[in-house]
Parts: C-alpha cells; sequence; structure tokens
C-alpha cells in the first residue's frame, strides 16, 4: 500500500516498496514490465488503447497476465476536442493496425470497442489487478474514466496513467486541456487513496481500505498543482 511515502502490494512482503523500484527507468515500458512482474498481475484493462503499441509491448513483457480488457471506442467523437480525434475512416485502420499488432495474444485479449460508461459492465467488478489509463485526458474524460473503473479493481489493486503532465496545455491551445493532474490526486484525496507520481509522466493509485490519502512525488516536477499556469502563447 502507498502509506507514509511507500507502496506495496497485499500480494507483496511488507518490506517491499514498488514505488522505489519504479525510478531509474529508461522508458515507461520499462517502467510498467517492472511493476507488472513484480506484482504478478494476471488481469488488467487498459483504457485508451489507440493503435495497441503498449499493448503489445505489456503482453510481451508480463507474461503472467491471463486477461487484458481493451476499452476504446476507436470512433470519431463530435464532442471530444483533442487532436486524436481523426475521422472515423482513420479509426478503422488504426483499429485493424491495433488488431495485428496484438493478435499473438488473442486469447488473452478482451475487446470492449466502445466509449467507457457504455462498455465497462463487460468487465467483472473487483476483478482487476491493475487498470491503465490513457484514454480521454479531457477533465471529463479521466472523470469518467477513473469512476467507472474503480469498483472493478480488486481490494490491493491497482490503477495507473499516462499523461501526467505538469502542465493543462499539453497540446496547442485550440484544444481541450488535459487535466489527468491534478484531478487523478483529487480523485485519489476523495477516494482517501494514496497516489504516487512516477517518472514518464506516470501515476499510480492503489487501492487499499486500510490506506489514507498521500501524494508522493517521486520526480520533484509537481510542486504547483495549481490551474493559473498561462497557454503558451500568452
Amino acid at each position: 500500500m502507498i502509506k507514509q511515502e511507500s507502496c506495496t502490494s497485499d500480494l507483496k512482503p511488507p518490506s517491499l516498496d514498488i514505488v522505489e523500484m519504479l525510478g531509474g527507468h529508461h522508458s515507461r515500458r520499462e517502467l510498467w514490465a517492472t511493476f507488472l512482474n513484480t506484482q504478478r498481475t494476471r488481469v488488467m484493462a487498459e483504457i485508451g488503447v489507440w493503435k495497441g503499441d503498449f499493448a503489445a509491448d505489456v503482453l510481451k513483457d508480463a507474461p503472467l497476465i491471463e486477461t487484458y480488457f481493451m476499452v476504446d471506442p476507436w470512433a470519431n467523437l463530435p464532442e471530444w476536442n483533442k487532436p486524436f480525434n481523426v475521422s472515423q475512416q482513420i479509426f478503422d485502420d488504426i483499429y485493424r493496425e491495433m488488431d495485428a499488432k496484438t493478435a499473438f495474444a488473442a486469447h488473452k485479449r478482451r475487446i470492449l470497442r466502445g466509449c467507457t460508461k457504455e462498455v465497462v459492465a463487460g468487465i467483472p467488478n473487483e476483478s482487476l489487478d491493475f487498470a491503465y489509463i490513457d484514454g480521454d485526458h479531457t477533465l471529463r474524460g479521466i472523470t469518467i474514466d477513473l469512476i467507472k473503473i474503480w469498483p472493478k479493481i480488486r481490494s490491493g489493486g491497482f490503477i495507473g496513467g499516462d499523461d501526467f503532465t505538469t502542465t493543462p496545455w499539453q497540446h496547442d491551445v485550440k484544444f481541450e486541456p488535459t487535466l489527468v493532474c491534478p484531478f487523478s490526486i483529487y480523485f485519489a484525496e476523495a477516494m482517501d487513496m494514496p497516489i504516487a507520481a512516477l517518472e514518464h509522466g506516470q501515476f499510480l493509485i492503489q487501492k487499499n481500505k486500510n490506506a489514507s490519502f498521500s501524494f508522493r512525488d517521486t520526480t520533484a516536477l509537481y510542486g504547483d498543482l495549481s490551474l493559473n499556469k498561462l497557454p503558451p502563447s500568452c
């Protein structure tokens, strides 16, 4: 559990500090491979699969995984003001690319094509060891993804994610801001659960009834969580 500046799984000896083990990696792929193998992750979900690169890496790097839920609409969404909201034709091509990249693990993957609210019922409650969120990073998107996936995480399980940016202006100011940070921190506080900021713009929350809220910044990059930062063009 992440408590008093530490993070361990209830499947591991109390002396194991998983957050400390997640430092010093050259890429997010290495970081999450270490995490998944250390935690002996067997059932996980990814929200926001895109072309399947992350899924393919995980399925190669973490051989103990038995079930991998893949949640993504692969669809043009009229209300989603982000640069990856491409045409439906391109999305269909991206879906086929994802399918080809992860076909080697077809016996493990469970493809749930649709927005999180539409398909999350296909994941049993308290079944996930880990969920990785890399989908709609708007305030609306990260709110829905975190709230809807939370009941699916087993006690002692984890939620991790990408694009935990230090500024909401991840893309051009014509796009809606990215608010994975600080909303993920506020969510962890509301749930009274610990959260850690990791290298490569990643975050990690553990679901543990014996824990309490804390925010551990392993990067020293998140001292200012205010939303008052001006966009780059100002």
